[in-house]
């Protein structure tokens, strides 16, 4: 009986998961028709619509995104440069050799 179950409970979880597939397909495929095939527009405007990428309108909303950029890649070259220091300086281990 447990078999059972977990065969038709597999089967369904299948079925749903097939489903969304196909729907997920059909809304990809209606999307990239209405933009005229074009993946890069099609992803500009997703960036747009979900708020990732916002117009930058003026020369002062260029200006702050390129130094809040510049300011996040400082911070991750903060972080990165003492880890490579330490690898870099590590004092090599003895390598045992054998004497004939």
């Amino acid at each position: 009986m447990a078999e059972n179950n977990s065969k038709t409970a597999g089967r369904i979880i299948l079925v749903a998961g097939l489903a969304m597939c196909l729907w997920v397909g059909a809304a990809l495929v209606s999307a990239l028709s209405q933009v005229g095939w074009s993946v890069s527009t099609l992803a500009g405007q997703y960036m747009v619509a979900v708020g990732m990428v916002k117009p930058l309108h003026t020369l002062v909303d260029y200006y702050t995104h390129i130094k809040g950029i510049e300011y996040l890649l400082c911070v991750a070259f903060f972080v990165a440069f003492p880890v490579f220091f330490k690898y870099v300086n590590k004092a090599p281990k003895a390598a045992a050799t054998l004497k004939k």
